[in-house]
Formats: C-alpha cells, sequence, structure tokens
C-alpha cells in the first residue's frame, strides 16, 4: 500500500508539472524588450484571461510553441490585464491581437488560428524574404504571382540590398522578392544593374524603379510598389480592399451590373481616364448587385448602374455622380478635375431634422451637426451608435440617463445621440468614426473633441462631464420647472427635408 500511495503521489506530481509546462513564454513590461528585441523571428500573442477567442485560441498556440520550438521559433504571450499599460501603450485595442516580432520591429500575424496552421505560417516567415535568382529559374519566377520585385545586383553587398532585403523583410506576406545577382538574367530583363525591378501580370509587365538605387530607403521602395501593386482599374471586394484603404488615396468606384452585357465595355470606357490620374485616385470597378448596401452607403440612392462614385477614404467623404446623368468618360473626367481641384462639394447623408425634441437626450442628425455639436456656448457629449449594435442597445437607457441628469442645465449642456450609418459627419469635423458606440465629447467655448474610453457607468460619464464641462452646471431653481425656453429649437425654414 505504502508503495502504491507513493506511485499515486508521483503520478500527479507528475501530471501537475506537465499542466504547469508550457513551451509558450510569459512575458512582462519589465523583461518584454529583452526577450523580443534579440530574436530574428518571435510571435507574440496579447490576450485577456477573460476572452473567449483568446481561450480557443491557446491550446493551439501551446501546442505550436512545442512544435517550433525544435526550429528554434519561439513563441510568447502577454497578458493583458496584468499589464494593461504597456499594452495600452503599445496600440493593443482587441483580443487576441497577436504579432510577429524581427529584432523588435512588428508585422500583424495573418496566418490561421489552428496548431498546423499556426506552425506551417511561422516555418514560411522563418524561411529566407529573398529568393535566388538564376537564369534556370528566372523564367518562371517572375511570373509566379501578380507582383514580383527583384534587385538586379553585382553582388549581395550592394549598398542597396541591404534596403532591398529589409523591404522584403517588412512584406514578404505581401509580394514576391527575388536578388539575381548572375550577369546573364539582367542581360535577359534587358536590365543595367543597379536596378530594382517590378514584374506585373497585369497592365506594364515589367516596370524599373526611376529614382537613383543608391539613395533608395524601405520607405521609398515600399511606396512604389505599393503604387504598381494597383492596377489602372480592376475588380474590387472583400480580398483586395485592405490595399486599397490602405493606399490613401481616394477611391472612385464605377458600380456595374456584372450581367450587363455592356459590362466589359463600361470598364474600358472609364480606362483612359482612371489611367489618365493614376497615383492621384485608384479607380475600381464593384459588383452593383453583391455590394448594393455599399451603394447606399456611399449616397447612390437609386439600383441605377453603371453609377459612379469618389469617396475620400481618409474623412469618409463621398461624392457621388448625379444618378439622373449617363456615365460617360467625358462626364468622369470633369468630375475627378473638379475633385482634384477642391471645387466639388461632398453629399452628405442626413436623416430629417426631428419636428420635436421630446426625449432626455437630443437626437442629432447630419443636416444639424454644425448647428448643435460645434455650438461655441454649449458642452456638448454625442454618443455616435448603430441601431444595430448590441452594445449601443445596452447603453441607451444609461445614455437617457445621463440626459435626464443633466437636463435641468441643458441649456448649458447638450446630452446628445446620432445614428451614425444614417448621418454623415461634415468636413469641417476633425474626426470619422470606425466603431460604435463611440462617445465624444467637446467644451464650450472650442472644438475640440475629446474622447471618453472610460467606463460606460453613469456615475463615470456624469464625473466625466462634471470634470470637462466649461459651464456651471449650477440648476438656476428661479425659473420654472417645467420651462420649455432652453430646448432647442431644432426646426428652421432654411432647412429641407432630402429628395
Amino acid at each position: 500500500m505504502r508503495f502504491s500511495h507513493l506511485f499515486s503521489t508521483a503520478a500527479a506530481l507528475a501530471a501537475l508539472h506537465g499542466a504547469l509546462a508550457s513551451d509558450v513564454l510569459d512575458l512582462t513590461a519589465s523583461d518584454f524588450a529583452s526577450v523580443v528585441n534579440p530574436e530574428d523571428l518571435i510571435l507574440v500573442e496579447f490576450f485577456a484571461p477573460w476572452c473567449g477567442h483568446c481561450k480557443a485560441l491557446a491550446p493551439h498556440y501551446e501546442e505550436a510553441a512545442t512544435e517550433l520550438k525544435a526550429k528554434n521559433i519561439k513563441l510568447a504571450k502577454v497578458n493583458c490585464v496584468d499589464e494593461a499599460d504597456f499594452c495600452q501603450s503599445n496600440g493593443i485595442q482587441g483580443y487576441p491581437t497577436v504579432r510577429v516580432y524581427r529584432k523588435g520591429e512588428h508585422s500583424e500575424y495573418t496566418g490561421p488560428r489552428k496548431a498546423d496552421g499556426i506552425i506551417s505560417y511561422m516555418t514560411k516567415q522563418s524561411l529566407p524574404a529573398v529568393s535566388e535568382v538564376n537564369s534556370a529559374n528566372f523564367q518562371e519566377f517572375k511570373g509566379a504571382d501578380r507582383i514580383v520585385v527583384v534587385a538586379f545586383a553585382s553582388s549581395t553587398e550592394d549598398a542597396h540590398a541591404a534596403e532591398f532585403s529589409a523591404t522584403a523583410n517588412k512584406h514578404r506576406d505581401d509580394y514576391l522578392f527575388g536578388l539575381a545577382t548572375d550577369k546573364s538574367v539582367a542581360e535577359a530583363a534587358g536590365i543595367t544593374p543597379p536596378a530594382i525591378v517590378v514584374f506585373r501580370s497585369f497592365d506594364e509587365p515589367q516596370t524599373e524603379y526611376p529614382y537613383p538605387i543608391g539613395s533608395a530607403k524601405v520607405h521609398d521602395i515600399e511606396n512604389w510598389i505599393q503604387d504598381l501593386s494597383i492596377p489602372v482599374i480592376d475588380e474590387v471586394g472583400a480580398d483586395n480592399y485592405q490595399a486599397y484603404a490602405s493606399s490613401g488615396k481616394p477611391l472612385a468606384y464605377l458600380f456595374l451590373d456584372p450581367t450587363d452585357e455592356k459590362h466589359d465595355e463600361h470598364v474600358n470606357m472609364i480606362k483612359p481616364v482612371a489611367s489618365k490620374y493614376k497615383g492621384k485616385l485608384n479607380f475600381v470597378w464593384i459588383d452593383a448587385v453583391k455590394y448594393g448596401d455599399h451603394a447606399r452607403a456611399l449616397n447612390l440612392v437609386e439600383p441605377k448602374w453603371p453609377s459612379f462614385v469618389i469617396q475620400d477614404l481618409g474623412k469618409q467623404l463621398k461624392y457621388p455622380f448625379d444618378q439622373g446623368n449617363d456615365v460617360t468618360a467625358e462626364a468622369v473626367n470633369e468630375m475627378v478635375e473638379l475633385y482634384l481641384d477642391h471645387k466639388l462639394e461632398p453629399q452628405l447623408k442626413s436623416q430629417p431634422i426631428p419636428e420635436v425634441q421630446d426625449e432626455p437626450v437630443f437626437n442629432l442628425v447630419g443636416k444639424q451637426f454644425e448647428e448643435v455639436a460645434l455650438d461655441d456656448s454649449r458642452d456638448v457629449f454625442v454618443e455616435f451608435y448603430a441601431s444595430w449594435c448590441g452594445h449601443c442597445k445596452r447603453l441607451k437607457p444609461t445614455w437617457d440617463s445621463l440626459g435626464e441628469h443633466f437636463a435641468p442645465v441643458r441649456d448649458r449642456v447638450t446630452i446628445a445621440k446620432m445614428e451614425a450609418t444614417e448621418n454623415d459627419l461634415p468636413p469641417s469635423v476633425p474626426f470619422r468614426v470606425s466603431g460604435f458606440p463611440t462617445l465624444k465629447f467637446k467644451p464650450a467655448g472650442s472644438h475640440e473633441f475629446l474622447d471618453y474610453d472610460g467606463d460606460r457607468s453613469l456615475e463615470n460619464l456624469i464625473a466625466f462631464v462634471e470634470e470637462n464641462a466649461k459651464n456651471s452646471l449650477e440648476v438656476n431653481t428661479s425659473a420654472p420647472a417645467d420651462s420649455e425656453q432652453v430646448v432647442m429649437d431644432t426646426h428652421h425654414d432654411h432647412h429641407h427635408e432630402e429628395l
């Protein structure tokens, strides 16, 4: 019995040790840099213990860590509840956030979240970012992907090789990179080294870097490649939208019915205009049937195709072409010129101005935003919400209570809400709304909006207003309790409804 007891105890201890042992490194703010920065490659997960997605990832992450340990690829994690300040300072906004680090520089992990997928992705990441290109594989290599970038050099020690390699490491998930030091390869391509050349499966098939190679830095090379990676005009969809969004350029949409027998004719009609303004705007055509909701979001009110819209992605401003007119190359060219000359007014979507404001919270619409939210005499606290947003629905009773709390001083403090999917912000507003709910506070006498990122309890919201309000919050007891004189007039003759 004694030996049996000892055996069972030892087994239990072994099992406990196995459960506690992990090949995933636990990092904190104090040791993060010393562990991560020296590594050529390390994967780091930023997580919260309560996060369901993090819990689902955990066993796969552990399994991958054990497998990749043999390849000298480390996996680590940071508990963002214990290290809240560190995670916030590193821009962690959701969980899990997974990043690939190379010598302290990170890129977002875009691979699968199952063990075998993590193993495969990180194994590829460990391979050289730049492939050797020689006379035997050159023809195959330059056509191996939509975008292939080849540096032609006399040797791997050339001055521009280091910047090229750094660019390749940074964009190994985006493009295929090669280095050719064989003179016969350069001769076959008609290139005089040193040079960097982009080979494409669309538009101009071969383009050489047009500036002095010796002074080319990573940001110069990557910006050049990114411009070339976007066709003169191409179909846009879920798989490539991000490439357009990250370019920083306005997006010009041609909405088409893909079953239209004149589909190709419409695309070819617009292509010379797209080519003329390449580098200033990105032109795309989009499936108007599949993405009808997107058409409406861009203020195209009728299902009439073709239709044309320019969108300023940075400011989220929309410039739809009048759907009462035919879309022609001449009309689009004129519209683009006006846009680039800043002579085109954006079309702002707005719900009708409410006839009455009888709720504790002011119902703000796009047509009134500047008048109400930028009123110098008032402190204004706005909730930007979406009707379908669950978080917004949960906040509503609290936000209504906030409006009721400050109702006695509504002549000085406006608690407002705006349905952000139905109302556009005017160009004068210095921010855009990208998530819901978004809470913004504008102190009286200022046009600067403060972000509210705190707890959404009534007590904390009240405290935030009291801390940031410039107007007095003392109730004027001399005014009748049921006075309506402080309710803002919301209907003016110069306003009109949308057509």
